[in-house]
């Protein structure tokens, strides 16, 4: 009946999140997707040091995958963000790189 319901604007629950940084399986699909929009010749010359770094990686209830990582080839770094089911490549630099992941994970810990 909702006798002993409070009345007022209740808190919203957060979102069950699930921190997927060890997730080699998800980290290894990103990376291979990443790598297939590189152009070659203007991303790389050889693929064969090429490195990947993430910022974070996380699943989360309602919303999906959410993750900021970045690419390393023998030419430049380039840098992605996934979210829900996309993947984009970024216009940034290591500097808005490191700020975005540690603000992301301040809120997210």
């Amino acid at each position: 009946m909702g006798l002993f319901k409070k009345k007022g604007k209740q808190p919203e629950e957060k979102p069950a999140e699930r921190n997927c940084i060890e997730d080699r399986e998800l980290k290894m699909n990103l990376a291979n997707t990443a790598i297939g929009l590189l152009v070659p010749g203007e991303d790389f010359e050889q693929l064969e040091n090429t490195r990947c770094e993430f910022g974070y990686l996380f699943w989360i209830e309602e919303h999906g995958l959410e993750a900021l990582f970045k690419i390393t080839t023998d030419k430049r770094e380039c840098y992605f963000a996934a979210q829900k089911e996309s993947l984009m490549r970024l216009n940034f630099n290591e500097e808005l790189f490191r700020s975005t992941a540690e603000t992301f994970l301040s809120m997210h810990q």
